[in-house]
């Protein structure tokens, strides 16, 4: 048996090929758009991709499950598990269901329904008949990761079907249930590493075994299923808009709108005529000079996350980079196709800066009037502590919120170690508030004095 993972660091996500040495034919299991290169790497081991899947409906990127399957003539096997509103709603060529087998040469991939995070989620089950009649491994998707499950929340926060908090927290604790009889040796291979939007305490570890899981994870130390329910759903982030989005794109026949074709306009044309331009520079340099209105999300570890926040599916907008081909990568990821032009790195200096200011110039300003910290940092991070009287606005709420923003005050921006809150000072500019510095160190440095 021939296994290869892939990793997409932008979205901490894990896919997976798996084949048959003998038969040379392969499956992949959640790809993401990048479906090149799936293929570079069948043809570099000289394999097939007879077999395309996914373990649900992805909500924190877009699918290329369908692109692979159509470009290399593999059958796209999909969940048929969960309710009418949870079915996929474009031709497949198979519908999974609980029990199911998919053969791949002596490899066999059997289907576990683990509804819980969603309701169609599947575990695929990999038996390497060649040399065993049990499974060696479980690509478990969204279910159950290194440290952690996945998130029951999100049927509620992201697609907005009310009520379904509890009730899915309560499936997943049965799912959970289903591990029982597996033994302690066989692999885990989960579907995303720490970073990812789509639980709260994912370790950076790639895989793991069941048997450490039982003494390690948290999920399978819950004394009961009411302890399980409760801990599941305390501290959850708000998972971005663009979630909701996803899951609509990955399940229906749309695609994301791409960019019209337009002649080029200049950078001061583009934000004279009111479009998004999106300043992709590092924060600092962004801090040190920059045209009004850009809105600063640096190219980084949590680009993809806040684009998807703060940038809109509906309309076109413009990047300042030196560095295209990687940015419109990431932004693929989460189906964000409308770049419609771009400015070279150093066309964003000039005309606006955004002042730092340190801890301990704050304690020493803090107590003078027209002073407003704005903390922008999740929910849960605040509960656990934050600077007296700011002002609590999580960053992704910051631009619907912009009204309790004093505008004629002394804004002093924080998250927990200033990303964020770079982003939410260059937010804050572009929304017409003048005296915007950001506390250099965030949250963590003060608490650290």
């Amino acid at each position: 048996m021939i296994v290869k993972r892939f990793f997409e660091p932008l979205i901490a996500q894990n896919s997976y090929l798996v084949a048959c040495g003998d038969s040379h034919e392969a499956i992949v299991i959640d790809p993401n758009v990048n479906a090149q290169q799936y293929i570079d790497a069948a043809a570099a081991q000289h394999l097939r991709i007879t077999h395309v899947t996914e373990t649900h409906i992805h909500a924190d990127f877009l699918s290329g499950a369908r692109e692979l399957a159509q470009r290399t003539g593999a059958s796209l096997c999909l969940s048929d598990e969960g309710d009418a509103s949870w079915k996929y709603q474009f031709p497949h060529d198979r519908k999974l269901k609980n029990g199911d087998r998919i053969t791949i040469g002596n490899v066999s991939v059997d289907v576990l329904h683990t509804p819980g995070h969603t309701p169609e989620h599947i575990t695929f089950l990999i038996t390497d008949g060649a040399v065993a009649d049990q499974p060696i491994a479980a690509v478990t998707g969204d279910f159950v990761f290194v440290g952690d499950v996945g998130r029951p929340d999100l049927l509620e926060k992201a697609a907005k079907i009310a009520g379904t908090m509890e009730s899915s927290a309560r499936t997943l604790w049965k799912s959970l249930q289903l591990w029982k009889p597996y033994p302690d040796w066989l692999q885990l291979w989960p579907g995303h590493g720490a970073g990812s939007a789509c639980g709260k305490g994912i370790s950076a570890v790639p895989h793991s075994t069941l048997g450490y899981e039982r003494l390690f994870n948290w999920a399978f130390n819950a004394k009961s299923e009411d302890e399980f329910v409760k801990k599941v759903l305390t501290g959850q982030p708000d998972p971005p808009p663009y979630f909701a989005i996803m899951k609509r794109l990955n399940k229906t026949t749309q695609t994301a709108p791409a960019a019209a074709g337009k002649a080029s306009p200049t950078l001061e044309e583009v934000l004279a005529a009111g479009h998004l331009v999106v300043d992709t520079r590092p924060a600092e340099v962004f801090a040190q000079g920059h045209r009004h209105g850009a809105l600063n999300i640096p190219l980084g570890g949590s680009f993809v996350t806040w684009a998807g926040w703060l940038i809109p599916y509906d309309r076109d907008f413009y990047v300042i980079t030196d560095r295209l081909d990687e940015v419109k990568r990431a932004l693929a990821l989460i189906g964000l196709d409308r770049v419609a032009g771009h400015f070279s790195e150093f066309a964003g200096r000039g005309g606006e800066e955004v002042r730092q200011i340190s801890v301990n110039d704050l304690k020493a300003q803090q107590p003078s009037n027209g002073l407003v910290v704005i903390d922008v940092r999740y929910d849960n991070e605040w509960n656990e502590g934050h600077i007296p009287n700011a002002l609590h606005i999580p960053l992704g709420q910051l631009a619907q919120r912009i009204n309790e923003v004093p505008a004629n005050e002394n804004v002093v921006v924080h998250c927990q170690g200033g990303g964020r809150s770079a982003i939410a000072a260059s937010l804050l500019q572009k929304l017409g508030r003048k005296n915007v510095a950001n506390l250099t160190g965030g949250y963590k440095a003060y608490k650290a004095t």
